[in-house]
């Protein structure tokens, strides 16, 4: 359900035949069994810290970080609120040339960051987490993950010039090449912080299909 008429059609339709409809990019899925509950609390616990640095990490861009068993073969997920606007939606919202700008931020604001706990990546950023919480790699794939999240869920990058740097930045130390021998590499002050969110929104340009 892509079209702009899907979303609010699906505002009114509550249900089909005596079942209630979901939507799977909201948060609140509520879809596990008892045995899956069970196990799902037990990693939620494991990956508590996880969360904590994730949430310290984006600060603003998301409203809470949890662990969910949604997803299988992605590392992370984002979903919105309830009662908040989907990605197909915010999309719609932001290409209308007179839309309210100070609703659009109150519901954009609402974006869930769901992390797979099961996923090699998540495995492995949490055992580098427990070693050294402060490193400053972690933070450069949580923004990462976060940012990629968003292009799979379906929302757009307010700084895709950052994104691309921390790209290029995990390009560089797979190929195993150092900045300072790099001559072509801008210099220092002309890169974005690797380690910080994106730049406010009052400078984000406006995204018109």
């Amino acid at each position: 359900m892509t079209e702009p008429i899907d979303e609010y059609a699906m505002q009114q339709l509550k249900e089909f035949e005596g079942k209630k409809f979901k939507n799977v990019s909201k948060d609140k899925l509520d879809i596990e069994d008892e045995e899956e509950k069970k196990k799902l609390e037990e990693l939620v616990k494991a990956n508590e810290n996880l969360c904590t640095l994730v949430k310290d990490t984006l600060g603003e861009q998301v409203e809470k970080v949890v662990t969910s068993n949604r997803v299988v073969n992605s590392p992370c997920v984002i979903t919105t609120g309830e009662h908040g606007w989907t990605a197909n939606m915010e999309r719609i919202m932001k290409a209308q040339a007179l839309r309210n700008s100070g609703m659009g931020s109150y519901m954009t604001s609402k974006k869930t960051f769901e992390i797979n706990p099961e996923h090699p990546i998540i495995i492995q950023l949490r055992k580098k987490v427990e070693a050294d919480k402060n490193d400053k790699t972690v933070k450069d794939l949580i923004w990462l993950l976060w940012e990629t999240a968003l292009l799979t869920s379906g929302f757009s990058l307010d700084e895709p010039i950052n994104f691309s740097a921390r790209i290029h930045r995990m390009i560089k130390l797979g190929l195993s090449i150092d900045d300072s021998a790099d001559t072509t590499a801008p210099a220092d002050d002309d890169m974005p912080p690797l380690d910080e969110g994106p730049a406010d929104a009052e400078n984000e340009m406006e995204t018109v299909d």
